[in-house]
């Protein structure tokens, strides 16, 4: 699967890291849900540096189209919100 950080650019993902993913995504979506903007902000960074650990990099001029676009590190609680859907950032 292929995904877009946005700011950043994008990333080969393996199928067998989104239970990982998963968990990170689930806690994120809590975070939000009671407000809890320094939660938020820990858990976005681990799940993008969980994105970056286990992605492979595409090249910067590789036009891949983005399965999953996550939100760039400093984007704020409200800008993710708009981004979710009933499942998070994260489907499944």
């Amino acid at each position: 699967m292929i995904v877009r950080i946005m700011g950043e650019g994008q990333v080969k993902l393996a199928d067998s890291h989104f239970a990982e993913l998963n968990k990170l995504d689930d806690e994120l979506l809590r975070e939000m849900e009671s407000g809890d903007g320094p939660g938020f902000r820990l858990t976005l960074g681990a799940l993008l540096d969980a994105v970056r650990r286990l992605g492979e990099p595409l090249p910067d001029d590789a036009l891949e189209p983005s399965e999953l676009i996550l939100p760039s590190p400093d984007a704020t609680l409200e800008e993710v919100r708009e981004l979710l859907s009933d499942d998070g950032l994260i489907p499944g």
